[in-house]
């Protein structure tokens, strides 16, 4: 057995994997965004959970607002961005399957 603490010190960090699915957590300043309309996964859905802040995911185009508790499945190949349009720091905790970093 793996375990790790999260603790949301940087932009983007892998926290656990096997080679089955990882963990990473994510950090957005107020503002900014990760991602872009060329972003994707060729190979791995992401599970998106907003553990705090506001924001806005863009999934092939369709906006989907984000806040504290929200679950976004971002399927494999769809490009896609994570927006943060609040006032606070976003962060969030995702998943990969299969592994993608």
């Amino acid at each position: 057995m793996e375990n790790t603490a999260v603790k949301y010190d940087k932009e983007f960090k892998v926290l656990l994997g096997n080679s089955r699915a990882q963990a990473a957590e994510m950090v957005i300043a107020p503002g900014n965004s990760e991602g872009g309309p060329e972003n994707r996964h060729e190979s791995s859905d992401q599970w998106l959970y907003v553990i705090s802040g506001e924001g806005e995911a863009v999934v092939n185009g369709e906006k989907v607002q984000l806040k504290t508790g929200s679950l976004v499945l971002i399927e494999k190949g769809a490009r896609h961005e994570i927006k943060n349009t609040g006032r606070e720091t976003l962060r969030t905790l995702n998943f990969y399957v299969p592994p993608e970093y």
